[in-house]
């Protein structure tokens, strides 16, 4: 009896989509901060402490963007989050 035929073997392409898979993956987990430079990520940040949207805890070195109730350590990764989040809220105004 001959072996499975190799047209038909999909092995290959599940690899690859577990591979782009992973890929996505690291990319979400990563956030791309390359738009938002350490000194507009510092200004942004400043800026929503001013307005009281987020609150320094000194105690535990982060900072907390209020209206979410998420927790950051970095002024990139909250400069990065604020503008997405913002922009979420945009839209789904906009779709009312």
């Amino acid at each position: 009896m001959p072996g499975p035929d190799p047209h038909d073997d999909t092995s290959r392409d599940y690899e690859q989509f577990e591979k782009e898979l992973l890929a996505q993956d690291r990319d979400a987990a990563g956030g791309d901060t390359a738009d938002i430079d350490d000194a507009t990520a510092q200004r942004l940040v400043n800026d929503l402490v001013d307005a009281d949207v987020v609150t320094p805890v000194p105690e535990d070195q982060v900072l907390v963007h209020e209206p979410s109730g998420t927790a950051f350590d970095s002024t990139t990764q909250l400069a990065v989050f604020h503008r997405g989040w913002t922009a979420g809220r945009d839209a789904d105004a906009e779709a009312e």
